[in-house]
């Protein structure tokens, strides 16, 4: 019997043009919280979350409302023409949980990937320098100045010639590259290699910004080191350079904070933001010190789009609601309990290498021959294919795309969540164990 789900997986493949990703199969009638109905009527957990767009949950009801309400008044009349108060709510609402320093200001845009186009054309502006510095496993994003600054070559075949004056550094991976090193001792090599670069990469007198997600997300879920992140602000304050954060997937209480710059206490020039600030409406933020947003002439950032008034209402009603049901908090708990679970699952699994992230930003990695640079893909892929025939919907991560993500929408209840880690485990146990352990463990059961 050809299901409702794959005959609209086949008029996709007719119409959407191929290069449009398809990083899962399942299909969606109806969502609601951290449950996807898809078009066959088959209940679905959601462990990605839109790509980390829903930590309030799918149709928050206030959220809802908010759209209904604002789409009653005015859909558009771009900023730039026409003022309106929901803009210009949200720019206080976001400075007052997201400030930088004494005085912060706002800008709003509509995708994440603006965002970083914005907050680069700020810095070059209060620098009047071009250049910018990132780092392997980077992701910020498809368009020219995104893309350029993405690291993984996948999402950038034939698409050249990228910007110029991009610079990349390598990622500080403690669990990849540490070797015998201490924690202390491998921040101190990778911070020299950081002033190593403003002689041997390029004249850091021409370096603008910094830029840099302190959690990766495409990347793989890297934290980065904390010691590490106070000597990149130390650096960028030495040299009078832009420390920009990318906070797009890691934001608005995935890490139990509004952003994740807050759990490591340092604080950047500019930031961005997106995903889960309007509830999966498009809208997107650069927030920053006043002095450096200002730094920008009128007319050069923006765009028709700049905060659309419908998903600033849409954005303001979703963060009222996170504090109230105190999202950040939940997040906290949530990753807990997932940290535990697949911590204890990796000292029965050989092939998990690391169990990481904060909050609820956890990333599991599975390896070949307990080698970290020997990255199981075809694993992952088996687990996260295993995952969506058993009803939970996954995501991988990472350069070679061994890492699974976890994204559930924090609303996720404990009894969601704990049905969604069974299969899960059962995906990596089933695609792990040897014939004899499977043999044994029926044993130990029956």
């Amino acid at each position: 019997m050809h299901s409702k789900s794959q005959e609209l997986l086949d008029r996709r493949k007719n119409i959407v043009a191929n290069g449009v990703g398809v990083f899962n199969t399942a299909t969606v009638s109806d969502a609601k919280g951290a449950i996807i109905t898809d078009a066959d009527g088959n209940e679905l957990i959601d462990f990605a979350g839109g790509i980390g767009v829903v930590n309030a949950g799918h149709c928050p009801a206030p959220v809802v409302e908010a759209i209904r309400e604002q789409a009653g008044k005015y859909l558009h009349t771009s900023f730039n023409v026409v003022t309106y108060e929901p803009y210009i709510e949200l720019c206080e609402e976001l400075a007052e949980i997201l400030p930088h320093g004494d005085h912060t200001k706002v800008m709003l845009i509509s995708t994440g990937a603006e965002a970083v186009e914005n907050a680069i054309k700020i810095a070059r502006q209060a620098t009047q320098r071009p250049a910018v510095l990132c780092f392997s496993e980077a992701y910020h994003g498809r368009t020219l100045m995104g893309m350029t600054l993405t690291s993984k070559v996948n999402y950038k075949f034939s698409c050249g010639p990228f910007a110029p004056e991009v610079y990349r550094l390598p990622f500080p991976n403690f669990y990849k590259n540490a070797g015998n090193l201490s924690m202390d001792e491998f921040v101190e090599s990778e911070l020299r290699r950081l002033y190593d670069s403003a002689k041997t990469l390029v004249d850091i007198n021409t370096v603008a910004a910094i830029i840099v997600e302190p959690i990766q997300g495409e990347g793989g879920f890297n934290p980065i080191p904390k010691k590490y992140l106070e000597g990149l602000r130390a650096f960028c304050d030495e040299y009078g350079v832009m420390l920009i954060f990318d906070e797009i997937q890691s934001g608005f209480c995935r890490t139990g904070h509004w952003a994740s710059w807050q759990h490591y206490g340092v604080q950047p020039d500019l930031s961005t933001y997106a995903k889960s600030m309007g509830s999966g409406l498009p809208i997107a933020a650069v927030v920053g010190k006043a002095k450096i947003m200002d730094a920008a002439l009128p007319g050069t950032i923006g765009g028709t789009y700049i905060g659309s008034p419908v998903c600033c209402a849409a954005a303001l009603a979703t963060i009222k609601y996170m504090k109230e049901i105190n999202l950040n908090e939940r997040a906290i708990h949530i990753g807990e309990i997932v940290m535990q679970r697949m911590k204890d699952l990796q000292e029965e699994v050989s092939e998990i290498g690391e169990v990481r992230g904060i909050g609820a930003m956890i990333g599991i990695e599975f390896i070949k021959d307990k080698n970290p640079n020997s990255p199981h893909s075809e694993l992952c892929d088996q687990i996260v294919k295993g995952c969506a025939q058993d009803g939970l919907i996954l995501l991988s991560a990472g350069t070679y795309k061994n890492v699974i993500r976890i994204l559930s929408p924090l609303v996720i209840t404990d009894e969601e969540l704990y049905k969604g880690l069974d299969i899960l485990e059962n995906n990596i146990l089933k695609n792990t164990r040897s014939t004899t352990q499977k043999v044994l463990s029926w044993f130990k059961k029956n």
